[in-house]
């Protein structure tokens, strides 16, 4: 064996080294992964993603998925002749609608079941209807009706920890039901947030088509690695956060402020992302936490 493949398999090894204390501390914790944007449409990222997953459950974490499907309800409501229309960024959901959607995020959901089973791991598909996962009221947008949109107000834990108990890793669809029993589609990312709320997760991670929160949006240079709830209510204020990142900014300040202790932001178009963020010094996206320790200031 030459230097440079030795120098190659040290690299390696270093690599695993840097891993360790991240794999120690999070040990049999709970990590919440809400799937969604490009990473759900390009297949070799689909790839990445369900192997680092995998990943993370083999090495001792609890990983639940949270996953989305709005492009894909978009493309099958074209398909049977339907428009898709949206409110404030909330897709209006009449009852032709939400049956389109159930079945596209169904489908979603046993594809994922499939892909994880397929690398070794036992998975189940969930429906936030299932045991009364996620139990809704109606969400206005704007104070305007906009159907079947739900607002989560109680999530039933046990289903999850159940099956995380029996070793399963779960895939939860983001449907839930109000209390007369109709059905609700829900935003993925506010599913993941209730969830991991609940289960006061060690982690939530946002995948998304952006690197993470920026002070200048124009100005890639300026991304954030670590915020407060303070800080990124500043932000707010200041307008550096707008658009579609808002809401999704607040879900990070919520869930940090309910006890989950790290929020992240991750781009999802980067390979094995979430391992990078989760398995590095440095990480690759924007991490949300209650208070910075000394060497995060």
């Amino acid at each position: 064996m030459n230097k440079d493949e030795m120098q190659m398999y040290l690299d390696k090894a270093g690599v695993l080294i840097e891993a360790l204390p991240y794999i120690q501390k999070f040990n049999r914790k709970v990590i919440v992964i809400k799937y969604g944007g490009s990473a759900m449409v390009d297949d070799k990222l689909k790839e990445s993603v369900i192997q680092d997953v995998t990943l993370l459950k083999l090495v001792g974490f609890k990983p639940v998925i949270v996953h989305g499907g709005g492009n894909e309800i978009s493309s099958w409501l074209g398909k049977v002749g339907m428009e898709a229309k949206f409110k404030n960024g909330l897709r209006v959901t009449d009852e032709p609608t939400m049956e389109v959607a159930e079945m596209v995020l169904n489908k979603v959901n046993k594809s994922l079941v499939t892909m994880v089973q397929g690398l070794g791991i036992k998975a189940i598909g969930i429906s936030g209807k299932d045991g009364g996962l996620l139990q809704v009221d109606k969400k206005y947008a704007g104070g305007e009706d906009i159907g079947f949109v739900g607002e989560v107000k109680k999530v039933n834990a046990s289903v999850i920890t159940d099956l995380l108990e029996k070793d399963f890793l779960p895939i939860v669809c983001p449907i839930g039901m109000d209390d007369n029993f109709n059905t609700y589609n829900i935003n993925a990312d506010d599913a993941a947030q209730a969830i991991a709320q609940e289960m006061k997760a060690e982690k939530l991670a946002f995948l998304t088509d952006i690197e993470g929160v920026y002070k200048d949006y124009d100005d890639k240079s300026s991304l954030i690695p670590v915020l407060t709830p303070s800080e990124a209510r500043k932000l707010i204020e200041e307008g550096s956060i707008q658009g579609g990142m808002l809401p999704k900014v607040n879900n990070c300040i919520n869930a940090v402020e309910a006890g989950v202790s790290r929020v992240h932001i991750v781009d999802g178009r980067v390979p094995h992302c979430l391992l990078l963020e989760m398995f590095t010094k440095q990480g690759i996206g924007t991490m949300f936490v209650k208070e910075k320790t000394d060497e995060e200031r």
